[in-house]
């Protein structure tokens, strides 16, 4: 996120804040010891083209909280509705809209719920992204610092360490202490189209992103890589939300997609995972996806 900030502050945020919370000028500070003639004849005097600077420097924390709070509430905007418009316009079964246990005017609520829950999402998060943009996390620039190899393993090790993280903490959230409260409102779209991909309780959204900052904390990890997975992140939990029940690919017993996705919506216990089904077959939590379990099928006998 201080990459992000960096560039939001050169070609944007610093002019703003010039305007909006301008620095002193010197004939400013000079009234107030002379008359406002003089004042007035001593900027003439001494009037010359000057860049424009805010009383808010750029590492001033206060500035610093209320830029990535914009940045972020904009940018979770715009990668959620780009992404799952998209992927509701293209992937998604519009037939199961019909299906019996698809909610009346589903896809607004979802909407409005993912939109409530922007907020307090960022509000919640925010103190990674500071901490992050202060120099306490492990991101680095150079690949030179680590090595190609590191780079290229890094990749892995992050889906697999988040994918892990996120695992225990989603199976914490349907504890019976904690779902009602927390993680039910994300259990409300039984059929969920790609727009409840983000429709969560905010503590909720919140606990499942913890993996993904606290990793960079604890293991180097390159700056721009880090952006790229943090978008891929997002739309990953997109795709996994169209109620796709597409079964028999090579890849079935080792990718956490959306048919598996599709189950955990259907049967609450099952495929808590992100990315990959090792996590769930270690917790004894994985059910394989079967064409007789699409939901689908329903739209048949209610034809």
């Amino acid at each position: 996120m201080d990459f992000v900030l960096d560039i939001a502050d050169t070609y944007l945020l610093d002019s703003v804040y010039a305007r909006v919370l301008p620095a002193a000028k010197p004939w400013e500070v000079a009234s107030t010891s002379f008359s406002s003639a003089a004042s007035a004849a001593y900027a003439n005097a001494t009037a010359i083209p000057m860049v424009l600077e805010s009383a808010w420097a750029r590492d001033y924390v206060p500035r610093q909280i209320v830029s990535l709070s914009v940045i972020t509430l904009i940018g979770i905007h715009v990668l959620y509705f780009i992404f799952a418009g998209l992927s509701y316009q293209y992937i998604f079964n519009h037939e199961m809209m019909q299906h019996p246990r698809f909610l009346p005017n589903q896809v607004k609520l979802e909407i409005q719920c993912s939109l409530r829950a922007f907020p307090g999402m960022t509000v919640l998060t925010l103190p990674w992204f500071q901490a992050e943009v202060m120099g306490y996390s492990k991101l680095y620039d150079n690949v030179d610092d680590y090595g190609w190899a590191y780079l290229f393993l890094s990749v892995p090790f992050f889906l697999l360490f988040t994918d892990y993280g996120i695992y225990w903490v989603h199976r914490l959230l349907h504890h019976p202490v904690i779902y009602k409260y927390i993680h039910k409102p994300h259990h409300k779209w039984l059929i969920p189209t790609p727009f409840a991909s983000h429709a969560f309780h905010p503590m909720d959204g919140y606990l499942q992103s913890v993996p993904y900052h606290l990793f960079i904390f604890c293991f180097p990890l390159q700056r721009y890589l880090y952006l790229g997975l943090f978008v891929f992140v997002n739309f990953w939990s997109i795709l996994i939300h169209d109620s796709d029940m597409i079964t028999g690919h090579a890849l079935e017993k080792v990718i956490n997609g959306p048919a598996h996705h599709t189950l955990h919506h259907l049967y609450f216990t099952v495929n808590y995972g992100q990315y990959f089904t090792w996590a769930d077959r270690v917790g004894g939590s994985y059910r394989q996806p079967e064409a007789s379990l699409d939901p689908a099928l329903d739209l048949k006998k209610h034809s």
